[in-house]
């Protein structure tokens, strides 16, 4: 808010233009802060990327779901391996002529799937699939916590300098109230005048606390994000490389968007469960073995059996039903359409975003150079103003005027540099790219397939295979 007021030419004109050409300096000293070399105790936006990355619940929830579909590996592998049973029985026989009327028998069962037109391994197949759409899946996830990182610190740096904005408006407009109260003692000035300098300070001080408040806000944010509250951070580093045009951009985002990828594993599975259908409708070839001994009161007797069954589903109910195979199959065939239409749909909307992306990184570069324009006219305006006070041709009014619009350009030349920043991420996460290895974060990086390995043969838990995936779970727990 400014007051104009008519000065009148002399010594104390003089002497408060020398007084604002102060307050001025130290604003400038205010203002470079942000762009001043960062002590070394500093954090930088990699340690933020980094806490973000090791401290997210988010990312450890999905890294156990992860863990859950490998399971389903382990699962689906035991299809192919026999069912080996101890069998131990005693049945009691009142019409038993013997000696004894009570028969115990002990012995060991196998029992094994010999051919079923290759609807385990299907099945194991489609278990991979979807581990490595689950993977997909946690690859967007983390591209999410980023970003948020990336956000989070650039709101604590712009909040940063708006409260240092604020505190130099108040500065300046406790300058001019002095300045109009002086004048208004020599008679040069009416009480109007001091009490819109009296409202213009208030106001400033109300945005003052407006300013905290936000800081407060974004610092919780940040802690969110990161995992900690945010020390003294650094300005911004060189924004990451980026494609040449969006054709490139969106050419890369079709090939490792982790949503496109993702759909395209969930095709894989969809067809794999097509071919399952297709198999469970046809016949299925099983074997099994029988070794025991029998008690039958005057002896043992050995017993021993081996069995080949055919089996083709024709009629019946339930899962064996050939009707609900029927139908089955008729779903996975739906399925697999509903997956193919949504590539496309998720291609045309990985499409949409690098185009949003790229155009509001456009929109805000052309920003920051026009708040570079900005800035280059208020220097020139205000150095102008200043001597032009010394001549008696300005206010001391019209030196606060021009130096707090120099402020003004230089706090929004700091927010589209704020928002550029934020765009190039936008845009990197938009293809794809905003991840730990394309980042160079340089951390050691969590390892879906450690856990996949481990389990994938479904160990017993007393083999070595058993003994390795505790040792695995060790890791987990300790990370």
């Amino acid at each position: 808010m400014a007051i104009n007021v008519k000065q009148q030419h002399g010594v104390w004109s003089r002497a408060v233009a020398k007084q604002m050409r102060s307050v001025v300096t130290g604003v400038g000293l205010t203002a470079g802060i942000a762009l001043a070399p960062a002590a070394a105790s500093a954090e930088s936006l990699t340690d933020a990327l980094i806490g973000a990355y090791e401290h997210s619940h988010l990312l450890d929830q999905n890294r156990a779901l992860l863990r859950a579909a490998d399971e389903d590996v382990a699962q689906a592998m035991t299809l192919l391996r026999p069912v080996v049973s101890f069998i131990g029985n005693s049945s009691f026989n009142p019409n038993s002529q013997g000696a004894s009327k009570v028969t115990t028998t002990l012995g060991l069962s196998a029992s094994m799937t010999l051919f079923d037109n290759g609807r385990s391994q299907l099945s194991i197949d489609a278990a991979k699939e979807t581990v490595l759409a689950t993977r997909e899946a946690l690859r967007g996830l983390e591209q999410n916590v980023l970003f948020s990182a990336v956000s989070a610190y650039l709101d604590v740096l712009s909040a940063t300098d708006n409260v240092g904005l604020r505190a130099n408006n108040v500065r300046v407009l406790n300058e001019q109230l002095r300045a109009a109260q002086d004048r208004f003692d020599v008679g040069e000035v009416t009480r109007t005048d001091v009490a819109l300098a009296e409202s213009a300070l208030a106001q400033a001080r109300a945005g003052e606390a407006r300013a905290q408040g936000d800081l407060m806000i974004a610092r919780e944010s940040y802690r969110i994000a990161v995992g900690r509250y945010p020390g003294t951070l650094t300005a911004v580093p060189g924004a990451p490389s980026l494609p040449s045009s969006q054709a490139d951009a969106e050419g890369i985002a079709v090939r490792t968007h982790p949503d496109i990828r993702a759909a395209q594993r969930s095709i894989t599975v969809a067809e794999l469960t097509v071919a399952s259908a297709e198999a469970a409708q046809k016949f299925t070839v099983s074997g099994e073995a029988n070794l025991g001994v029998a008690d039958v009161g005057n002896g043992f007797d050995d017993t021993a059996s081996l069995s080949l069954t055919l089996r083709q589903p024709i009629l019946g109910a339930g899962a064996n039903g050939a009707g609900f195979l029927g139908s089955r199959l008729r779903q996975a065939n739906n399925r697999l359409e509903a997956e193919r239409a949504n590539l496309l749909n998720t291609t045309h909307t990985v499409r949409q975003l690098v185009g949003n992306a790229w155009a509001n990184l456009q929109a805000t570069s052309a920003q920051v150079q026009a708040t570079d324009r900005q800035i280059a006219a208020a220097q020139i305006a205000f150095r102008g103003v200043q001597e032009e006070a010394k001549l008696g041709a300005r206010t001391t009014l019209d030196v606060l005027n021009a130096e707090q619009d120099l402020l003004d350009a230089r706090t929004a030349r700091v927010d589209a540099e704020a928002n550029r920043y934020l765009a190039v991420y936008a845009l990197l996460s938009s293809m794809g790219l905003l991840t730990v290895e394309h980042l160079n974060l340089g951390i050691n990086t969590y390892d879906p397939a450690a856990y996949y390995n481990a389990v994938k043969s479904a160990p017993v838990p007393m083999s070595r295979q058993g003994r390795q995936l505790e040792k695995v779970l060790q890791r987990l727990g300790n990370n």
